[in-house]
Formats: C-alpha cells, structure tokens, sequence
C-alpha cells in the first residue's frame, strides 16, 4: 500500500456536499492522513499525542484539502 488509502481516486461528500477542487475543479481525490505536529508535543517527544487531519488530494492538480475531524 502506497501512501494514499485507495489506489485510484474517489469522489468525497463532506457533510452531504460533493468535494470540487478549489484550483481546477476536479471531482477525484486520494485520502490521506497527516499528523498536525505542535512544537510543544515535539520537544516533549510526545508526537503521538496531536490530532490527525484526513488530507483529500486532487488527482489532477495536485492540490490538498485539509479537514479536521470525521
């Protein structure tokens, strides 16, 4: 498994809204989790505390969508 959770892009619905890419107005997307890593929980070495955002990629540009929660 790559980087990305499918190995073709999907369509999303984020609270019943179909995802557009703000940049070329794409409708397919990979998904992605990324830590949000604070300063302070890295010099305590306590990354694995921060939240986690779902990041939805265009398959097109390129261009990342960042949302926090479920």
């Amino acid at each position: 498994m790559g980087i990305f959770k499918a190995d073709e892009p999907e369509s999303v619905v984020i609270k019943g809204f179909e995802l557009v890419c703000p940049i070329c107005k794409n409708k397919l997307f990979w998904t992605r989790s990324a830590q949000l890593n604070t300063a302070v929980a890295t010099f305590f070495n306590l990354d694995w505390a921060n939240k986690s955002a779902t990041c939805f990629v265009c398959s097109d540009c390129t261009h990342i969508s960042w949302f926090l929660g479920d």
